[in-house]
C-alpha cells in the first residue's frame, strides 16, 4: 500500500520570518528539509509541502525545493488572494508542475471573519478554484463557525480543513461546538478533512511517549471525523516537524496506523493514505 503524507513543512529558519516560532521550540527554531524527514522508515514516500510563513517567497522556496525533491509532489503555497496582480502571479505560478494549492494561516487573524468575507479573498478563493488548485483552511476550532458561510460560497473546487479544526484538547467543554462544527462543514461534499496536527493540540511536552489517555483522545477526534466525512474524504497528515513538539514522526505514523488498521476496510485504508490525497491534490506522479 502506498502510502502519502499529505501536511509537512520546510524551512531555512529566520526567527523574523517564523514568529509563531516561539524561543522554546528549539526542535522548530532551525533549518528544516526533506532530507531530515523521517517519513521513508514508516513507508511514506511522498509528501504535500504546506507553506509557513505569509510571504509569496515562500511559494516559490517551496516549488523551487520541490523541483529537487521528488519525495515532494505537491506544494501548497501562499500568496495574497487580495492582490489586483494574483492574477498574473498564478499564471506564473501554475507554470510549475508541483503547484497543487494555496492557504492562508487565519487562525492568527484577529478578525477571521472580516478576511473571509472580504469580497476580494472571495474572488481570489474563487480565481484558485476555476485553476484547479485547492485551498487550505487553517483555522482554530472557535473560529469554524466563522468559515462555514465561506466555505459553503465556494464549492467549485476542494477545501481542504486542515487539523480537523484545532479540536480544544485541554478543553473537553468545548468539544460539542467543535463537533457541530465539524459536522456542518462535512455536510458540504466539496471539503475534504486531514487526520493530521492533535498531537500538538493536546497538553505537551510528554516526558515518556503520548501518554494512553492522549492516544484515545486523539482517536475518537478520528472517529468524529470519520462518522462526518466518511472514509473518502479524509487524508493522512503528520504535520512534521511541528508534531515533534509532541512527538517523533514514527509516533505519530503509528497512532494513524493503528486507528485506520481497526476502524478502516483495505480500499478505505487505501483511501485514506493516499487515494483521496491524489484526488483532492490532483497529483498524477505518485
Amino acid at each position: 500500500m502506498q502510502k502519502l503524507d499529505s501536511h509537512q513543512h520546510y524551512w531555512r529558519y529566520e526567527r523574523a520570518a517564523f514568529p509563531w516560532i516561539a524561543p522554546h521550540m528549539a526542535v522548530l527554531a532551525q533549518d528544516r528539509s526533506p532530507a531530515e524527514c523521517p517519513m521513508q522508515s514508516s513507508g511514506i514516500t511522498g509528501s504535500i509541502a504546506v507553506q509557513a510563513r505569509t510571504e509569496a517567497a515562500e511559494t516559490d522556496f517551496l516549488l523551487d525545493l520541490a523541483a529537487h525533491h521528488p519525495s515532494i509532489l505537491g506544494v501548497v503555497g501562499w500568496a495574497d488572494l487580495t492582490s489586483p496582480t494574483l492574477a498574473a502571479q498564478l499564471d506564473s505560478w501554475t507554470q510549475q508542475p508541483k503547484l497543487r494549492g494555496f492557504r492562508h494561516i487565519l487562525q492568527d487573524e484577529p478578525d477571521v471573519a472580516q478576511i473571509v468575507n472580504h469580497p476580494l479573498f472571495r474572488h481570489g478563493v474563487a480565481l484558485l478554484q476555476s485553476k484547479k488548485l485547492t485551498y487550505d483552511v487553517l483555522v482554530f476550532a472557535h473560529q469554524m463557525p466563522l468559515v462555514i458561510d465561506f466555505c459553503a460560497a465556494h464549492d467549485a473546487y476542494w477545501l481542504v480543513l486542515d487539523h480537523l479544526g484545532k479540536p480544544p484538547l485541554k478543553h473537553p467543554e468545548q468539544m460539542p461546538q467543535w463537533t457541530q462544527s465539524l459536522k456542518a462543514l462535512a455536510a458540504m461534499p466539496h471539503v475534504v478533512c486531514k487526520l493530521s496536527g492533535l498531537v500538538t493540540e493536546a497538553a505537551w511536552p510528554f516526558a515518556c511517549g503520548l501518554p494512553t489517555a492522549v492516544q484515545q483522545t486523539v482517536w475518537d477526534c478520528f472517529d468524529t471525523a470519520l462518522e462526518a466525512f466518511g472514509p473518502t474524504r479524509l487524508l493522512f497528515g503528520s504535520d512534521w516537524p511541528v508534531c515533534e513538539l509532541a512527538a517523533p514522526y514514527p509516533t505519530v505514523h503509528q497512532l494513524a496506523q493503528t486507528w485506520a488498521a481497526k476502524r478502516l476496510t483495505l480500499s478505505e485504508q487505501t483511501a485514506f493514505w493516499s487515494g483521496n490525497a491524489i484526488r483532492c491534490y490532483n497529483l498524477s506522479s505518485f
